[in-house]
């Protein structure tokens, strides 16, 4: 739910990579092309050059000390920088998520189809100037799916796809249990990744640490934990959307006032920020910068801690949701920039149907649910992350808990503590935090097997798997996936999803609008997407 957390990694090693704020300590043993990493970080004011030569400075809002693993990241700033790394067989648009051939020469002409042949790009490289090959794919996919290797894209994989095969040097093909459309824009999520350098001792963990050598237009080339990353154009990159800026220093600053100092006025040291709060926006078009928001599912939602009474009830569950004002929230500390939660999934989403259970502000039925569940006096501590807006949102909650008689307490604090937290099984009541699975996709099945699932992290932390509720809904999803028929599937989704909204264990209270801020004058080509990031691989210098 959070950008940076994986849902199916073992906790030790997951708490190694899952840090929003925090530091990763010593920096990865790195191949030469990353020497610069030992020097300590550059200056992160650097623009190197000028003209078109000069270099593009980015502000991202998120911390880049997360797993740059591909196979296991949720990390905002990794998977944001892979993108411009790697590549998969497809890669996909950004904004409309569409499919198109990256390392593949081509999308397979029969989406129905229970075997995906795809040919390699002749003359396609990793940034070692070894050749991709057909290994390498197989060796990728052979590590999504093997059972004993738990990665966060094993769940996006292995329920349809059976197998990978080598038909020659530069030919693979993808077997499936069953025809499945989706698959074709998932795999964007199985970035390629030489054998020979991630398959030698101690490759991956130096992945999560920043090892990144790809086939992408960009290659790494430094990387610095708390501070920045930077990239150079690849010269022997021949794929599809070729660098436009020679050189790229992404810088990481997670509180916001220096974000957006770094963007604006006569100083100004970027070009491009992410994650804008919506109270600058004046003040930066003021400045002549172009502000533009995308919406998506990035949400805060509630996630309730099922084995810790009163809260294995759903009626108090339930009622909680009613009990908040979510048009103010949305007014107050969004100003403007949400909308209540109508569905799990946010409206804009192409499988959104209105759920049956819609939490509108409803005190009254809120504190008659509370009476019906027999619970008075309740005192409840909330768990949250301090990412700045979810902070500016936690009052409301209070306020409107509050004024229904249950006495609150917040306590925001670091999202790695929080999830660390988590990650021991310690008790908590509730916690509230921000989410945004739009970062892999927007297809309503993956949306939904990365929150709920048998196995799934979430539902670890909910401690609900084993309710009778969740396993008919599990069954339920499973047989969905498996639908031929894409309206049938929809609607079945659409019907299990209310089962979601009923029960209330882990649910949005609001969708919001992420802003993206660019200099005009200096950049074309920019798309604010609605999920954390930038993806600048259409972009050019004006």
């Amino acid at each position: 739910m959070r950008d940076d957390v994986t849902p199916d990694a073992p906790a030790p090693r997951r708490r190694s990579f899952l840090k929003f704020t925090g530091a990763l300590g010593a920096a990865a043993a790195l191949p030469p092309v990353l020497t610069g990493c030992s020097a300590g970080p550059q200056s992160t004011n650097d623009t190197g050059g000028s003209g078109r030569n000069r270099t593009l400075t980015a502000v991202i809002g998120y911390g880049n000390d997360g797993t740059w693993d591909p196979t296991q990241t949720a990390s905002a700033f990794s998977m944001a920088a892979n993108n411009h790394v790697y590549e998969g067989l497809l890669d996909t648009d950004p904004i409309t998520r569409v499919p198109y051939p990256a390392l593949g020469t081509g999308v397979p002409a029969d989406p129905n189809a229970t075997t995906w042949r795809f040919t390699l790009r002749s003359g396609a490289a990793f940034h070692d100037g070894r050749p991709v090959t057909a290994d390498d794919v197989v060796f990728v996919f052979d590590r999504i799916l093997d059972p004993g290797t738990p990665t966060l894209a094993k769940g996006f994989f292995v329920s349809w796809l059976d197998s990978v095969r080598k038909a020659d040097a530069r030919t693979v093909e993808l077997r499936l249990k069953f025809p499945f459309p989706d698959g074709l824009s998932r795999l964007t999520l199985a970035k390629i990744m030489p054998q020979h350098v991630f398959s030698r001792p101690g490759a991956w963990d130096d992945a999560v640490k920043g090892l990144a050598v790809g086939s992408g237009p960009y290659r790494q080339t430094a990387h610095h934990p708390k501070s920045n990353t930077v990239f150079e154009a690849f010269a022997a990159y021949n794929g599809p959307r070729r660098p436009a800026f020679r050189r790229m220093n992404w810088l990481t600053i997670v509180d916001a006032a220096p974000r957006v100092a770094k963007i604006s006025g006569s100083g100004a040291g970027a070009q491009i920020a992410d994650n804008i709060p919506y109270a600058n926006i004046a003040r930066l078009e003021q400045g002549g910068l172009t502000v533009a928001g995308g919406a998506g599912m990035n949400n805060l939602f509630l996630m309730f801690n099922t084995k810790h009474k009163p809260f294995d009830d759903v009626r108090v569950r339930q009622a909680l949701h009613y009990a908040i004002d979510t048009e103010k929230m949305v007014q107050v500390a969004l100003k403007g920039h949400g909308k209540p939660a109508s569905s799990f999934l946010n409206e804009g989403n192409p499988a959104h149907r209105r759920a049956r259970t819609v939490y509108d502000h409803d005190p009254r039925k809120a504190k008659a649910l509370l009476r019906a569940a027999g619970v008075t006096d309740l005192k409840v501590d909330i768990l949250a992350v301090n990412v700045s807006w979810i902070v500016d949102c936690l009052p409301t909650i209070k306020s409107s808990w509050d004024a229904v008689g249950v006495e609150t307490t917040l306590a925001p604090q670091e999202t790695t503590a929080v999830f660390t937290k988590m990650d021991q099984k310690q008790d908590y009541q509730v916690v509230a935090a921000a989410s945004n699975p739009n970062q892999f996709g927007l297809d309503a099945d993956l949306i939904m097997h990365y929150n709920y699932g048998p196995q799934n992290l979430w539902m670890g932390y909910t401690r609900w798997a084993d309710n009778p509720v969740a396993q008919q809904l599990f069954t339920d999803m499973d047989r969905a996936t498996r639908e031929p028929d894409a309206a049938k599937k929809k609607a079945m989704i659409q019907d299990y999803i209310d089962v979601v909204a009923e029960q209330a264990v882990l649910y949005p209270v609001v969708h919001n609008e992420l802003m993206t801020a660019w200099d005009p004058r200096k950049l074309t080509g920019i798309r604010a997407q609605p999920y954390p990031g930038i993806n600048v691989l259409q972009a050019k210098w004006v």
